[in-house]
């Protein structure tokens, strides 16, 4: 019986802050795939190793984790006074799913450098020597975010000496703005308040700060689902009742923010919302053995992506968390000490991440300009991918 070959389609593999991704220029993508649909799915499925039912995404370039499992395209930008188009695909490991619901922080680090290597952003902005401005239309949100990326003899630098917790080695800083983060499909606060009482069922009513920002967030108080807010992966993620627990809480939550109109419907939003927990600082020892003191942070964060415990803090999930710090009365600004802040470092499993927002009230409303962080990026891989011809 004969079999349809391989093609091969030109991809760069990127690290991204504490992700890791698949990037393509989407006229680089067969032609059915150029545009959404099932093709471009089933595509990205194939070259991420999805759906596995074994969890390991052996025969794909994912990594087996929500952090690892991720594909992003790039295009001219369709935007005015833009530079290039960001969509990312967030790839299901388990299931042949390609959800497009939200952005990832993290690897918008690396977006700006694919974009300058790839011939996407005009010559005439990019510095011989010093840092490119490249303006970004996140297309998954609709919403601007800038990123300021440094050049040396006329190409990205990647190298340096800007350490990120959650990342081994350093590498060159690059700050990255998130302009107007409220999410793009409703009011910062859906339900009106800066803190509900969430009713799940079979868990009980919690507090919960639900935020439009950066990535649609459920923030709850550790302490409230017993938690303490410095535990690392293991304490989650090997519990099959507090992860079932997770999602129960991150479904009901979705139907109270509008996002979805029935529980059952989070299967098919796994990317979105997402579930973190807040505490006041404490000490710990990070996963890599670190000791960190309440002295180094405002608050904890554990957040989870996925269905799991994040190894670090996604990027977008860092954006609510430092919009909501900014807020006064949410529950992280509460765990952070309360009051007016325009910044905060929070501990993570990794270690800690500062992230600045500015806040204020518009008409009784709050709104944020801008949310601020550093992450680093660097290309591990650039070639091409090779899937079945029969994959799509």
């Amino acid at each position: 019986m004969a079999h349809v070959p391989q093609i091969k389609i030109p991809a760069t593999y990127i690290r991204g802050g504490t992700s890791k991704g698949v990037f393509f220029s989407l006229q680089d993508l067969p032609e059915s795939a150029q545009v959404p649909g099932a093709a471009r799915d089933a595509i990205l499925l194939r070259v991420i190793g999805s759906p596995d039912p074994y969890g390991k995404q052996t025969d794909g370039m994912g990594g087996a984790t929500s952090s690892t499992s991720k594909t992003v395209i790039l295009s001219k930008t369709s935007q005015p006074e833009h530079d290039v188009d960001y969509l990312f695909g967030q790839v299901s490991i388990d299931k042949p799913f390609v959800d497009w619901s939200g952005n990832c922080g993290n690897l918008t680090a690396a977006v700006g450098a694919f974009a300058i290597s790839s011939g996407l952003v005009d010559a005439s902005r990019i510095p011989e020597n010093g840092v490119a401005v490249v303006r970004i239309w996140q297309k998954n949100i609709s919403k601007t975010i800038i990123a300021h990326v440094p050049i040396t003899n006329g190409e990205v630098q990647e190298t340096g000496d800007f350490e990120l917790d959650g990342v081994t080695f350093p590498a060159a800083e690059v700050q990255v703005e998130f302009l107007d983060p409220a999410d793009g499909e409703g009011a910062m606060f859906p339900t009106g308040n800066l803190v509900d009482d969430l009713e799940v069922p079979g868990v009980g009513t919690l507090k919960a700060t639900m935020i439009n920002a950066g990535i649609p967030t459920i923030f709850l108080n550790a302490a409230e689902i017993g938690y303490t807010g410095a535990e690392l992966q293991d304490a989650i993620n090997g519990d099959p009742a507090a992860l079932e627990r997770f999602e129960t809480i991150r479904a009901h939550g979705a139907v109270r923010m509008g996002l979805i109109e029935t529980v059952e419907q989070a299967a098919g939003r796994q990317h979105t919302p997402k579930v973190a927990f807040v505490a006041p600082p404490a000490d710990y020892v990070s996963s890599s053995g670190k000791q960190l003191t309440a002295a180094d942070m405002d608050l904890l964060v554990r957040a989870l992506s996925m269905g799991k415990l994040h190894h670090a803090m996604m990027g977008t999930a860092a954006v609510a968390i430092g919009t909501a710090a900014a807020i006064p009365g949410t529950l992280v600004n509460l765990a952070a000490g309360g009051g007016d802040r325009n910044a905060v470092t929070f501990g993570h499993p990794s270690g800690t991440l500062r992230v600045g927002a500015e806040a204020s009230q518009v008409d009784g409303n709050w709104a944020v300009n801008k949310a601020i962080m550093s992450r680093s990026a660097r290309v591990l891989m650039e070639g091409f991918v090779r899937i079945p011809g029969d994959s799509f």
